[in-house]
């Protein structure tokens, strides 16, 4: 499946290869498109949710298992892995499956709990898993200024789960892999990374509207 985000151009004049050489392609489909011009990507590749021994902020804070509690509605998610089965839960109106998710001790048991929800269909699944994905993420990072300013910190590079077992919130390729430097070789649809790079630049357009109204 090839994910597409839609919604009105904010990018002004800009032509499109330029939005997405500032800004990061929002899909696979844009990524090929742009490599094909011959821009130069960067990629910042990152897999599992390991902290650094050196106890800084790393690449592994983008995992949807990293450890970082966000609440919405009164409802405190431990992982972005918990908001997501938790939301999965909800689209298809298995209040059980819900309450598991959110209560899980384990991102596992939050995803073992909604890869048991009552009523699934695959189909409405995956018209709704990238946007749910983006808004526990917009939460996750607009949360914690630690986590928002390294997100931020990585300007305009190409994020990609480089896991080599997922086809569909990563690129199925790992990173010391020679093909993922290279989109048109990945082996899945590294979801994942373009949901956090939309959230990046919602937070960048965010910060820019605050900074304007000052």
């Amino acid at each position: 499946m090839m994910h597409n985000i839609t919604g009105t151009d904010t990018h002004g004049s800009r032509s499109h290869t330029d939005r997405q050489a500032a800004d990061g392609p929002r899909s696979l489909e844009e990524l090929r498109s742009l490599t094909a011009t011959g821009k130069r990507v960067k990629y910042l590749h990152f897999w599992g949710h390991t902290p650094r021994r050196d106890g800084a902020l790393g690449a592994s804070c983008f995992s949807q298992w990293w450890p970082s509690p966000f609440t919405v509605d009164g409802v405190t998610y431990t992982t972005a892995e918990h908001w997501m089965m938790a939301g999965k839960a909800r689209l298809f109106a298995d209040a059980d499956a819900e309450r598991r998710a959110i209560a899980a001790g384990h991102p596992k048991q939050a995803k073992d709990a909604g890869r048991r929800v009552r009523g699934f269909d695959e189909t409405v699944w995956q018209e709704h898993r990238f946007d749910l994905v983006v808004e526990g993420n917009l939460h996750k990072f607009g949360q914690d200024a630690g986590l928002r300013d390294f997100l931020l910190g990585t300007n305009s590079r190409v994020l990609v789960e480089a896991s080599p077992v997922d086809r569909i919130w990563g690129i199925g390729l790992a990173a010391d892999d020679e093909r993922a430097e290279h989109p048109l070789q990945w082996r899945g649809l590294n979801l994942l990374g373009f949901a956090l790079m939309e959230v990046r630049q919602r937070l960048r357009e965010g910060a820019a509207g605050r900074s304007a109204g000052a």
